[in-house]
């Protein structure tokens, strides 16, 4: 099966355990004002590739990834869950580490095909690592232009299959670092059983010249990037949020 592929990365090293194989998607629904690959949202642009191409590209550097594995992200994986799923079947019965790097945003709680597909998927899936972008629904609708609904629905239904899952979170200065907002997210994530790890991760400005390149406004282009005391700072909060849930419980 054939996938819309914006790029490939032979040796990830933040994108799930070890060193991994990682298999950049196109197409995104999301518009978040710090994105640093909006070459990615486009949906009918990247470059057409088969499963079995990828998993070729694998096993030329397999020794490399014995305590990795192939993670996808994009874009959003998940817009092409029918090619996600196709390559971790054939990646399980190669046993290697499977990895999806997701927003959770197409995720639709009641429809029945849709989550017949999402279970095959999951049944071959290892680890999702989902980015909460922020925990308040309003505030998460202004920097993304959607509702956290869905994602948060996505988490739940992670838990309920047993899915590991690491959290991801970016701290974007004045946007996602109210403490209020940070102590929430520990809250909410806390209660999750599934939850296996926390990556707080520091808002840059790299992909500023991407959007010059491409002729888009960057929301963001008068803001700092975030100072890594700052990340350490914030993952203590939302710890503390964990920390606070679970002793409840």
């Amino acid at each position: 099966m054939k996938g819309r592929i914006h790029s490939l990365e032979s040796f990830g090293t933040v994108d799930g355990p070890g060193i991994r194989y990682v298999v950049f998607t196109q197409g995104c629904p999301m518009r978040c004002q710090y994105c640093h690959n909006p070459d990615t949202w486009e949906v009918n642009a990247g470059t057409w590739m088969d499963s079995e191409e990828i998993l070729s590209n694998y096993d030329k550097n397999r020794a490399f990834y014995k305590n990795g594995g192939i993670t996808v992200t994009g874009g959003e994986p998940l817009l092409q869950i029918d090619f996600v799923t196709d390559l971790f079947e054939k990646s399980k019965k190669e046993n290697i580490h499977t990895c999806i790097d997701t927003s959770g945003i197409t995720f639709v709680q009641g429809n029945s095909e849709y989550l017949k597909k999402l279970d095959r998927l999951l049944s071959v899936t290892d680890l999702v690592m989902l980015d909460i972008k922020h925990i308040n629904m309003e505030a998460h609708k202004k920097l993304t232009g959607h509702s956290n609904e869905r994602i948060l629905q996505f988490a739940e239904y992670l838990e309920k299959k047993k899915i590991p899952v690491w959290i991801r979170h970016v701290l974007v200065p004045g946007i996602t670092d109210d403490p209020k907002y940070l102590t929430e997210l520990g809250n909410y994530i806390g209660g999750l059983s599934n939850l296996k790890a926390l990556d707080v991760l520091p808002y840059h400005n790299m992909g500023k010249s991407k959007y010059e390149q491409l002729g888009i406004d960057y929301p963001l282009k008068d803001l700092d990037n975030c100072p890594k005391e700052k990340v350490v700072w914030a993952k203590s909060l939302i710890l503390d949020g964990i920390r606070q849930k679970r002793q409840k419980n």
